[in-house]
């Protein structure tokens, strides 16, 4: 069986992003019986000017949209789409917009106890921000997910206190940028392979196995 890779590079706070990935894991589930696939999950910030203690949501979106009108119908899309998939977006509840740099760095602490951790935690991340409507730049928020990932919660307190890692993830967001990622979600395969967008499951399906199959007659081209 081969297996790829994915990096996703995304924000927490993007719809997209979240539709993305319910939609990738059902392409995931389509090809488990051909391909091993590993995620891991990479940072970008749509909205890095955001001061620390966040914005006002739903004045800064219709603000970017264009007006309430453009963003309830943007939202309706987003519903529909969203309940295909399982994910109950209540984009009301959102009543701030966050600066996520912290939640990139949870993610990234997340990472050191393997994928499947940092996993739940991005799942966490989205369903608080899109479903449960919590302020994922609230450090006490993060702590809270962080400990119910499995997460030591005291030394992630501690580490939200620093400026561990904002670099790191700054640079990583840089990088990405340097690659050409102007929009999210974008996944990145076995890094030379990209894919733009919240693809729906058989785009994506077909594209791991196509891969897969590049892989397989490179390795038998070496023999």
């Amino acid at each position: 069986m081969e297996r790829v890779t994915i990096d996703i590079v995304s924000d927490v706070v993007c719809p997209w992003c979240y539709l993305g990935k319910a939609r990738l894991e059902l392409a995931i589930a389509d090809v488990q019986d051909e391909i091993g696939v590993d995620v891991n999950w990479r940072p970008y910030r749509l909205n890095p000017d955001h001061p620390p203690e966040g914005v006002d949501h739903q004045a800064d979106l219709a603000a970017k949209l264009g007006g309430k009108e453009a963003v309830e119908r943007a939202h309706a899309m987003l519903r529909k789409l969203g309940e295909e998939v399982g994910i109950h977006y209540n984009f009301e509840a959102i009543k701030i917009g966050p600066n996520t740099l912290d939640a990139h760095r949870l993610l990234h602490w997340a990472m050191t106890e393997g994928r499947t951790v940092q996993d739940k935690v991005a799942t966490a991340l989205f369903r608080a921000n899109f479903e449960e409507g919590r302020n994922v730049g609230d450090h006490r928020v993060l702590a809270d997910i962080a400990e119910a990932s499995g997460l030591d919660r005291k030394v992630i307190e501690n580490l939200l206190k620093t400026d561990a890692d904002k670099d790191a993830v700054l640079s990583e967001i840089e990088a990405a940028q340097k690659m050409g990622v102007t929009g999210v979600p974008f996944f990145i395969i076995d890094g030379q392979y990209a894919v733009s967008g919240a693809q729906t499951p058989d785009v994506l399906a077909n594209a791991l196995r196509e891969i897969a199959k590049l892989k397989s007659e490179a390795r038998k081209g070496m023999i």
